[in-house]
Order: structure tokens, then sequence, then C-alpha cells
């Protein structure tokens, strides 16, 4: 297992799910919901800086068999964005099916209601896509998912 604290990301089209590792790369815990728009993929950078983090996880929404659809495509396109913007820190792409039902319904069971289960949510899925490639790593021993390539500017 490669030590260092690993940030996972769960992009939404209005928000972005902020978690964090410990250094160890044992246990996965929210960070912050960032707000989608101009400044996101700064404030990330920012988190990663301040986290001292040597890499970033993304996560990859596919078809329960498998496929990439429309929405897999927009979260290739930010995490090359953000491969851009952080630079030469290593972005990671990570299959995250049924991340966010998973986070939903824990917080659910959890009593969180409404606008306070919206509001972290996110960071809740990118609790789950996080851990989810710690544990990978942790079983595999080599680091999960594929490595995302900065692409044209």
């Amino acid at each position: 297992m490669r030590h260092g604290v690993r940030l996972g990301i769960d992009p939404g089209d209005a928000r972005i799910g902020v978690a964090r590792s410990d250094p160890s790369g044992f246990l996965a815990t929210p960070v912050e919901t960032v707000r989608r728009g101009k400044g996101d993929l700064a404030r990330i950078a920012a988190i990663a800086e301040e986290e001292n983090a040597f890499e970033i996880v993304v996560g990859l929404p596919r078809s329960l068999s498998g496929r990439e659809g429309p929405a897999a495509a927009k979260v290739r396109d930010f995490a090359a964005a953000l491969a851009r913007r952080v630079a030469p820190l290593p972005v990671r792409l990570c299959d995250e099916r049924l991340t966010t039902v998973s986070a939903e319904s824990m917080l659910r069971d959890r009593g969180k209601k409404g606008e306070k289960r919206r509001s972290v949510v996110d960071q809740a899925a990118a609790v789950f896509i996080l851990q989810q490639a710690l544990d990978t790593e942790r079983g595999a021993g080599s680091a999960p998912g594929e490595i995302v390539e900065e692409g044209p500017k």
C-alpha cells in the first residue's frame, strides 16, 4: 500500500464532493462540498495542497453493465481539466457504480432528511469512491483505476 493522503472526488452537475484518506491509506473521511462552476478546480487544487495529497481519485459513473454514457463523458472532461490544473499531481478515474445511491441510503438510515442530506450526500459519495479505491489497492497491491491524461488545454 502506498503511503500518503489521497483525495476522493465525486463530481456532480451542481456540487463536487471531496473526501480525504489518512496517510496510511486505510480510511476515507469527508472534507467539503465545492460548488460547481467558476473556481471549483482552483478550490480542489487548494484542498489537495492543504492536505498534502499525492493523488486524486475521481469517481467515474458507469451503468451496472459497465458501459459509459453521457455522464461518464462529462466526468472524463472534468478529470482532464482537473489533471491540467493540479499537474504534476496524478489524477485517477475509478469506477463509482452505486456510490451516490449507497451514500443516500446511509444518510437516510442515519436520519438525515431533505436539505441536510443533500448538503452532505456529495461528500458521502466521495468517501465511498475513495474508500472503494483504497480497499481495491490494499487487496490488489497496485493503484486502482486508470490514470488521467491532461490532454489539450
